[in-house]
């Protein structure tokens, strides 16, 4: 399975020279032989480096880069290989999606977890003055 649909390598790339907003993930991936989730919302020009929200299943998922081609090149029992999902819809941007996972402890997809994350960014954003970036649909 093609891991980062050609379809999509546009938008992916875009998003990684854009910094300046807050990116609704674009694709799932994960681990069918063990807890490793990634939501991925950018890709370097070079397709090497992925950027989204990363949980390897150890109760800490946090937003960095990781490698196209080593994910490409994991193995598991009975030659299982990451498989993206391909049902996953973004309900929210990557901001939204990282404060829900801090809360649980792991990435969390339910709209009650992500409302309430929002929900939290918001009130922060409001005592600090600043404008909210985060998103949802």
């Amino acid at each position: 399975m093609d891991l980062i649909p050609n379809s999509i390598r546009p938008q992916l790339k875009a998003n990684f020279d854009d910094e300046t907003q807050d990116h609704f993930p674009l694709v799932k991936l994960f681990c069918p032989w063990g807890a490793s989730t990634w939501l991925i919302t950018a890709m370097s020009e070079d397709e090497e480096l992925l950027f989204g929200l990363c949980d390897l299943g150890m109760s800490f998922p946090e937003m960095g880069y990781v490698s196209l081609s080593e994910l490409q090149s994991l193995k598991g029992p009975f030659h299982l290989t990451i498989e993206r999902d391909l049902h996953f819809t973004a309900k929210a941007s990557l901001t939204v999606y990282a404060e829900a996972a801090r809360r649980a402890e792991a990435i969390a997809e339910d709209g009650p977890s992500l409302r309430a994350a929002f929900e939290a960014l918001e009130a922060r954003a409001r005592k600090g003055r600043r404008t909210l970036k985060a998103r949802m649909y």
